[in-house]
Protein backbone atom coordinates (compact mmCIF):
# COMPACT_ATOMS: atom_id res chain seq x y z
CA UNK A 1 0.00 0.00 0.00
CA UNK A 2 1.35 3.40 -1.03
CA UNK A 3 -0.40 6.45 0.41
CA UNK A 4 0.17 10.08 -0.57
CA UNK A 5 -1.11 12.54 2.03
CA UNK A 6 -1.88 15.91 0.44
CA UNK A 7 -1.91 18.49 3.21
CA UNK A 8 -0.23 21.56 4.66
CA UNK A 9 3.32 21.16 5.86
CA UNK A 10 4.31 22.39 9.30
CA UNK A 11 5.38 25.68 7.71
CA UNK A 12 1.69 26.49 8.25
CA UNK A 13 1.15 25.74 11.92
CA UNK A 14 -2.26 24.29 12.65
CA UNK A 15 -4.15 21.14 13.47
CA UNK A 16 -4.27 19.87 9.89
CA UNK A 17 -0.51 20.00 9.44
CA UNK A 18 0.03 18.32 12.81
CA UNK A 19 -2.44 15.56 11.93
CA UNK A 20 -0.96 15.04 8.48
CA UNK A 21 2.55 14.60 9.87
CA UNK A 22 1.27 12.29 12.61
CA UNK A 23 -0.42 10.10 10.00
CA UNK A 24 2.65 9.95 7.78
CA UNK A 25 4.83 8.99 10.73
CA UNK A 26 2.39 6.35 12.04
CA UNK A 27 1.83 4.81 8.61
CA UNK A 28 5.56 4.56 7.99
CA UNK A 29 6.04 2.88 11.37
CA UNK A 30 3.45 0.33 10.24
CA UNK A 31 5.42 -0.36 7.07
CA UNK A 32 3.23 1.68 4.71
CA UNK A 33 4.95 3.70 1.98
CA UNK A 34 3.56 7.11 2.99
CA UNK A 35 4.59 10.55 1.80
CA UNK A 36 3.43 14.12 2.34
CA UNK A 37 2.71 16.23 -0.73
CA UNK A 38 2.62 19.76 0.65
CA UNK A 39 -0.11 22.12 -0.53
CA UNK A 40 2.25 24.95 0.48
CA UNK A 41 5.56 24.12 -1.23
CA UNK A 42 8.47 26.28 -0.17
CA UNK A 43 9.19 29.19 -2.44
CA UNK A 44 12.65 29.52 -4.07
CA UNK A 45 15.04 31.62 -2.01
CA UNK A 46 14.73 34.69 -4.22
CA UNK A 47 10.93 34.64 -4.13
CA UNK A 48 10.24 34.06 -0.44
CA UNK A 49 9.15 37.66 0.11
CA UNK A 50 6.14 36.96 -2.11
CA UNK A 51 4.66 34.98 0.81
CA UNK A 52 3.72 38.40 2.21
CA UNK A 53 2.01 39.64 -0.96
CA UNK A 54 -1.67 38.67 -1.36
CA UNK A 55 -2.67 37.15 -4.72
CA UNK A 56 0.96 36.97 -5.87
CA UNK A 57 1.69 34.33 -3.25
CA UNK A 58 -1.43 32.40 -4.28
CA UNK A 59 -0.43 32.38 -7.94
CA UNK A 60 3.14 31.31 -7.22
CA UNK A 61 1.99 28.69 -4.72
CA UNK A 62 -0.32 27.12 -7.33
CA UNK A 63 2.43 27.17 -9.96
CA UNK A 64 4.65 25.18 -7.59
CA UNK A 65 1.93 22.97 -6.10
CA UNK A 66 0.15 21.73 -9.22
CA UNK A 67 3.16 20.05 -10.91
CA UNK A 68 3.92 18.30 -7.62
CA UNK A 69 0.59 16.48 -7.87
CA UNK A 70 2.07 14.35 -10.65
CA UNK A 71 3.86 12.47 -7.85
CA UNK A 72 0.46 10.89 -7.14
CA UNK A 73 1.22 8.52 -10.03
CA UNK A 74 3.56 6.60 -7.73
CA UNK A 75 0.88 5.96 -5.07
CA UNK A 76 -2.24 3.84 -4.68
CA UNK A 77 -4.24 6.27 -2.54
CA UNK A 78 -4.55 10.05 -2.50
CA UNK A 79 -5.46 11.06 1.06
CA UNK A 80 -6.44 14.70 0.66
CA UNK A 81 -6.86 17.01 3.66
CA UNK A 82 -9.44 19.73 3.22
CA UNK A 83 -10.56 22.99 4.77
CA UNK A 84 -13.35 25.26 3.48
CA UNK A 85 -14.03 28.02 1.00
CA UNK A 86 -11.35 29.11 -1.48
CA UNK A 87 -8.72 26.79 -0.01
CA UNK A 88 -10.99 23.86 -0.94
CA UNK A 89 -10.83 24.91 -4.59
CA UNK A 90 -7.11 25.70 -4.57
CA UNK A 91 -5.75 22.54 -2.93
CA UNK A 92 -8.14 19.55 -2.49
CA UNK A 93 -10.00 19.91 -5.80
CA UNK A 94 -6.88 19.83 -8.02
CA UNK A 95 -5.49 16.92 -6.01
CA UNK A 96 -8.70 14.92 -6.41
CA UNK A 97 -8.90 15.70 -10.13
CA UNK A 98 -5.32 14.58 -10.77
CA UNK A 99 -5.79 11.45 -8.65
CA UNK A 100 -8.94 10.59 -10.60
CA UNK A 101 -7.15 11.05 -13.92
CA UNK A 102 -4.42 8.72 -12.64
CA UNK A 103 -7.05 6.18 -11.52
CA UNK A 104 -6.10 6.39 -7.86
CA UNK A 105 -8.36 5.87 -4.85
CA UNK A 106 -9.38 9.29 -3.45
CA UNK A 107 -10.02 9.95 0.23
CA UNK A 108 -11.19 13.44 1.18
CA UNK A 109 -10.35 14.19 4.81
CA UNK A 110 -12.44 17.24 5.70
CA UNK A 111 -11.55 19.03 8.95
CA UNK A 112 -13.05 22.49 8.94
CA UNK A 113 -15.58 23.67 11.52
CA UNK A 114 -16.84 26.04 8.81
CA UNK A 115 -18.33 23.11 6.88
CA UNK A 116 -21.98 24.05 7.41
CA UNK A 117 -21.56 27.54 5.97
CA UNK A 118 -19.35 26.21 3.19
CA UNK A 119 -21.82 23.53 2.11
CA UNK A 120 -24.82 25.83 2.48
CA UNK A 121 -23.51 28.78 0.49
CA UNK A 122 -20.95 27.62 -2.07
CA UNK A 123 -23.30 25.49 -4.17
CA UNK A 124 -21.69 24.34 -7.42
CA UNK A 125 -18.28 25.36 -6.11
CA UNK A 126 -18.34 22.58 -3.55
CA UNK A 127 -21.02 19.87 -4.00
CA UNK A 128 -20.08 18.45 -7.43
CA UNK A 129 -16.43 18.27 -6.43
CA UNK A 130 -17.22 16.13 -3.38
CA UNK A 131 -18.30 13.41 -5.82
CA UNK A 132 -14.65 13.00 -6.81
CA UNK A 133 -13.95 11.31 -3.48
CA UNK A 134 -14.28 7.56 -3.11
CA UNK A 135 -14.83 8.27 0.55
CA UNK A 136 -15.24 11.33 2.76
CA UNK A 137 -13.71 11.09 6.22
CA UNK A 138 -14.34 13.58 9.04
CA UNK A 139 -12.91 13.65 12.58
CA UNK A 140 -16.22 14.01 14.45
CA UNK A 141 -19.87 13.01 14.58
CA UNK A 142 -20.61 16.74 14.51
CA UNK A 143 -19.15 17.05 11.00
CA UNK A 144 -20.74 13.79 9.85
CA UNK A 145 -24.14 15.24 10.78
CA UNK A 146 -23.34 18.47 8.90
CA UNK A 147 -22.47 16.53 5.75
CA UNK A 148 -25.56 14.34 6.12
CA UNK A 149 -27.82 17.40 6.16
CA UNK A 150 -26.52 18.24 2.68
CA UNK A 151 -26.88 14.72 1.32
CA UNK A 152 -23.29 13.53 1.74
CA UNK A 153 -22.19 10.45 3.65
CA UNK A 154 -19.01 10.51 5.70
CA UNK A 155 -17.09 8.15 7.94
CA UNK A 156 -15.90 9.36 11.35
CA UNK A 157 -12.27 8.71 12.29
CA UNK A 158 -11.10 10.87 15.21
CA UNK A 159 -7.97 12.97 15.25
CA UNK A 160 -4.97 11.38 16.92
CA UNK A 161 -2.58 12.50 19.61
CA UNK A 162 0.74 10.82 20.44
CA UNK A 163 0.61 10.24 24.19
CA UNK A 164 4.35 9.53 24.27
CA UNK A 165 5.10 13.09 23.10
CA UNK A 166 3.38 14.86 26.00
CA UNK A 167 4.27 14.38 29.65
CA UNK A 168 1.17 13.98 31.80
CA UNK A 169 1.53 15.54 35.22
CA UNK A 170 -0.81 16.62 37.98
CA UNK A 171 -0.71 20.35 38.64
CA UNK A 172 0.13 20.43 42.37
CA UNK A 173 -0.11 23.24 43.23
CA UNK A 174 -2.47 24.49 40.53
CA UNK A 175 -1.22 27.95 39.55
CA UNK A 176 -2.83 30.80 37.58
CA UNK A 177 -0.59 30.06 34.59
CA UNK A 178 -2.97 30.20 31.64
CA UNK A 179 -2.32 29.11 28.07
CA UNK A 180 -3.87 29.67 24.63
CA UNK A 181 -2.38 27.96 21.57
CA UNK A 182 -4.87 28.86 18.83
CA UNK A 183 -3.74 30.96 15.89
CA UNK A 184 -4.57 34.65 16.03
CA UNK A 185 -7.56 34.70 13.70
CA UNK A 186 -10.98 36.16 14.40
CA UNK A 187 -12.92 32.90 14.75
CA UNK A 188 -10.62 31.62 17.50
CA UNK A 189 -11.60 34.63 19.66
CA UNK A 190 -8.35 35.07 21.52
CA UNK A 191 -9.69 38.55 22.30
CA UNK A 192 -12.26 36.91 24.60
CA UNK A 193 -9.45 35.11 26.41
CA UNK A 194 -7.52 38.35 26.89
CA UNK A 195 -10.61 40.11 28.26
CA UNK A 196 -11.34 37.17 30.57
CA UNK A 197 -7.75 37.24 31.80
CA UNK A 198 -8.01 40.99 32.47
CA UNK A 199 -11.10 40.42 34.63
CA UNK A 200 -9.44 37.63 36.58
CA UNK A 201 -6.13 39.47 36.91
CA UNK A 202 -7.85 42.48 38.51
CA UNK A 203 -8.18 40.46 41.72
CA UNK A 204 -5.21 38.16 41.16
CA UNK A 205 -2.21 40.22 40.01
CA UNK A 206 0.17 37.23 39.93
CA UNK A 207 -1.78 35.57 37.10
CA UNK A 208 -0.03 35.06 33.76
CA UNK A 209 -1.33 34.35 30.26
CA UNK A 210 0.79 32.84 27.50
CA UNK A 211 -0.49 33.15 23.92
CA UNK A 212 1.20 30.96 21.31
CA UNK A 213 0.17 31.46 17.70
CA UNK A 214 0.26 33.90 14.83
CA UNK A 215 -2.20 35.46 12.41
CA UNK A 216 -3.95 38.54 11.13
CA UNK A 217 -5.25 39.60 14.56
CA UNK A 218 -1.85 39.87 16.24
CA UNK A 219 -1.50 43.67 16.23
CA UNK A 220 -5.02 44.20 17.52
CA UNK A 221 -4.63 41.58 20.24
CA UNK A 222 -1.31 43.00 21.43
CA UNK A 223 -2.87 46.45 21.66
CA UNK A 224 -5.85 45.04 23.52
CA UNK A 225 -3.63 43.24 26.04
CA UNK A 226 -1.61 46.42 26.64
CA UNK A 227 -4.78 48.41 27.24
CA UNK A 228 -6.76 45.97 29.40
CA UNK A 229 -4.19 44.13 31.50
CA UNK A 230 -1.51 45.00 34.00
CA UNK A 231 1.11 43.07 32.11
CA UNK A 232 1.47 39.34 32.56
CA UNK A 233 0.61 38.51 28.92
CA UNK A 234 3.24 36.85 26.72
CA UNK A 235 2.87 36.60 22.95
CA UNK A 236 5.17 33.83 21.72
CA UNK A 237 4.24 33.96 18.04
CA UNK A 238 4.79 30.95 15.80
CA UNK A 239 6.00 27.96 17.81
CA UNK A 240 7.74 24.94 16.33
CA UNK A 241 5.59 21.85 17.08
CA UNK A 242 8.61 20.20 18.69
CA UNK A 243 8.44 22.84 21.45
CA UNK A 244 4.72 22.47 22.13
CA UNK A 245 5.03 19.71 24.77
CA UNK A 246 7.33 21.96 26.81
CA UNK A 247 4.89 24.85 26.48
CA UNK A 248 2.03 22.74 27.82
CA UNK A 249 4.25 21.40 30.60
CA UNK A 250 5.08 24.93 31.77
CA UNK A 251 1.42 26.02 31.97
CA UNK A 252 -1.41 24.96 34.27
CA UNK A 253 -4.82 25.79 32.71
CA UNK A 254 -5.76 25.67 29.04
CA UNK A 255 -8.21 28.21 27.58
CA UNK A 256 -10.14 28.09 24.30
CA UNK A 257 -12.82 30.56 23.19
CA UNK A 258 -13.36 29.61 19.55
CA UNK A 259 -16.69 30.41 17.89
CA UNK A 260 -16.03 28.21 14.82
CA UNK A 261 -14.38 24.84 15.40
CA UNK A 262 -14.50 21.09 15.01
CA UNK A 263 -12.23 18.79 17.05
CA UNK A 264 -9.17 20.85 18.07
CA UNK A 265 -5.91 18.96 18.29
CA UNK A 266 -4.74 21.58 20.79
CA UNK A 267 -7.36 20.45 23.31
CA UNK A 268 -6.26 16.82 22.85
CA UNK A 269 -2.69 17.94 23.52
CA UNK A 270 -3.78 19.79 26.66
CA UNK A 271 -5.58 16.65 27.86
CA UNK A 272 -2.46 14.59 27.15
CA UNK A 273 -0.43 17.01 29.27
CA UNK A 274 -2.80 16.84 32.24
CA UNK A 275 -4.04 20.43 31.97
CA UNK A 276 -7.51 21.40 33.20
CA UNK A 277 -9.39 22.80 30.18
CA UNK A 278 -11.90 25.64 29.93
CA UNK A 279 -13.56 26.03 26.54
CA UNK A 280 -16.55 27.09 24.53
CA UNK A 281 -18.66 24.16 23.23
CA UNK A 282 -18.23 24.93 19.51
CA UNK A 283 -18.37 22.09 16.97
CA UNK A 284 -17.38 18.76 18.50
CA UNK A 285 -15.79 20.33 21.58
CA UNK A 286 -18.83 19.64 23.76
CA UNK A 287 -18.25 15.90 23.31
CA UNK A 288 -14.58 16.31 24.23
CA UNK A 289 -14.88 18.78 27.11
CA UNK A 290 -17.88 17.45 29.01
CA UNK A 291 -18.82 20.09 31.54
CA UNK A 292 -17.88 19.12 35.08
CA UNK A 293 -16.44 15.79 33.91
CA UNK A 294 -13.46 16.44 31.60
CA UNK A 295 -13.37 20.24 31.83
CA UNK A 296 -15.51 23.35 32.07
CA UNK A 297 -17.68 24.75 29.29
CA UNK A 298 -18.46 28.47 28.98
CA UNK A 299 -20.69 30.24 26.44
CA UNK A 300 -19.12 31.86 23.36
CA UNK A 301 -18.29 35.56 23.58
CA UNK A 302 -18.59 35.52 27.38
CA UNK A 303 -15.33 36.74 28.94
CA UNK A 304 -16.92 37.19 32.38
CA UNK A 305 -18.06 33.56 32.32
CA UNK A 306 -14.57 32.44 31.34
CA UNK A 307 -13.05 34.55 34.12
CA UNK A 308 -15.47 32.92 36.56
CA UNK A 309 -14.48 29.46 35.29
CA UNK A 310 -10.80 30.32 35.81
CA UNK A 311 -11.56 31.34 39.39
CA UNK A 312 -13.65 28.21 39.99
CA UNK A 313 -10.87 25.99 38.62
CA UNK A 314 -8.26 27.54 40.90
CA UNK A 315 -10.53 27.60 43.96
CA UNK A 316 -11.36 23.90 43.55
CA UNK A 317 -8.03 22.35 42.53
CA UNK A 318 -8.92 18.79 43.57
CA UNK A 319 -11.98 18.85 41.29
CA UNK A 320 -9.92 20.39 38.48
CA UNK A 321 -7.29 17.67 38.72
CA UNK A 322 -9.97 14.98 38.78
CA UNK A 323 -11.43 16.36 35.54
CA UNK A 324 -7.97 16.53 33.98
CA UNK A 325 -7.35 12.89 34.93
CA UNK A 326 -10.68 11.81 33.41
CA UNK A 327 -9.90 13.77 30.23
CA UNK A 328 -6.55 11.99 29.95
CA UNK A 329 -8.21 8.61 30.45
CA UNK A 330 -10.60 9.41 27.59
CA UNK A 331 -7.76 9.82 25.10
CA UNK A 332 -7.57 6.13 24.26
CA UNK A 333 -9.96 6.64 21.33
CA UNK A 334 -7.71 9.38 19.93
CA UNK A 335 -4.60 7.22 19.55
CA UNK A 336 -3.17 5.60 16.42
CA UNK A 337 -3.86 2.16 17.89
CA UNK A 338 -7.56 3.04 18.04
CA UNK A 339 -7.86 4.27 14.44
CA UNK A 340 -5.27 2.16 12.58
CA UNK A 341 -7.74 -0.43 11.30
CA UNK A 342 -10.25 2.26 10.28
CA UNK A 343 -7.65 3.92 8.06
CA UNK A 344 -6.63 0.57 6.59
CA UNK A 345 -10.28 -0.03 5.71
CA UNK A 346 -10.58 3.43 4.13
CA UNK A 347 -7.46 2.98 2.02
CA UNK A 348 -8.41 -0.49 0.81
CA UNK A 349 -12.08 0.33 0.27
CA UNK A 350 -13.01 -2.78 2.25
CA UNK A 351 -15.87 -2.96 4.69
CA UNK A 352 -17.65 0.24 3.69
CA UNK A 353 -20.95 -1.45 2.81
CA UNK A 354 -20.81 -3.56 5.95
CA UNK A 355 -20.41 -0.50 8.11
CA UNK A 356 -23.69 0.96 6.89
CA UNK A 357 -24.79 3.95 4.85
CA UNK A 358 -23.51 6.54 7.28
CA UNK A 359 -19.93 5.69 6.34
CA UNK A 360 -20.37 5.06 2.63
CA UNK A 361 -19.01 7.51 0.18
CA UNK A 362 -20.95 10.47 -1.14
CA UNK A 363 -22.00 10.59 -4.77
CA UNK A 364 -24.21 13.18 -6.44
Amino acid sequence: MRVAIVAASLDILGGQGVQAHALVRSLREDGVDARLIAVNPRFPAGLQLLRRVPYARTVLNELLYLPGLLHLAAFDVAHVFSASYASFLLAPVPAMLVARMLNKRVVLHYHSGEAEDHLANWGALVHPWLALADEIVVPSSYLREVFARFGHRARVIPNVVDLTTFDYRERRPLRPRLLSTRNLERHYRVDVIIEAFAHYQAGNPDAMLTIAGYGSEESRLRAMAAQLTRGGVRFLGKIDPAWMPRLYADSDIYLNASEVDNQPVSILEAFASGMPVISTPTGDIASMVRHGETGLIVPPEAPMAMAGAIAETLHRPARALQMAEQAHDDLDRFTWAAVREEWQSVYSGAGVEALGPEVQRSRL
